[in-house]
């Protein structure tokens, strides 16, 4: 009798995105504003700015133009608002963003 498979535990460590993609662990969003007010949970507004964890290799597009990843680990970016697929792990939140949901790279 063959041995069953066990399912492979996800983690962000494991993760590779496929190409044309990144994994982004948002930053962490305000809870109080400059001037000292501190915001209610029911105020959160999704985060714009994380920190790169993985990137998918070069994406070649349907004209057969290849588009290189923009960042790479370790990059601190801004990205579209509404751009990208949450991933919730463990109790985290992540993004996963296509090249072009990348605005700038936070130097």
């Amino acid at each position: 009798m063959a041995k069953a498979n066990s399912p492979k535990t996800v983690s962000s460590n494991n993760l590779h995105p496929l190409p044309g993609y990144v994994l982004v662990k948002p930053l962490e969003a305000q809870k109080q504003t400059a001037s000292g007010i501190y915001l209610p949970d029911s105020h959160d507004e999704k985060p714009q700015q994380g920190t790169v964890l993985a990137v998918g290799s070069e994406w070649v597009t349907e004209h057969g133009a290849t588009i290189k990843a923009p960042v790479k680990a370790n990059d601190t970016v801004i990205y579209k608002k509404w751009g990208g697929n949450d991933v919730k792990i463990e109790d985290v939140e992540y993004q996963f963003l296509k090249f072009e949901d990348i605005l700038a790279i936070v130097k």
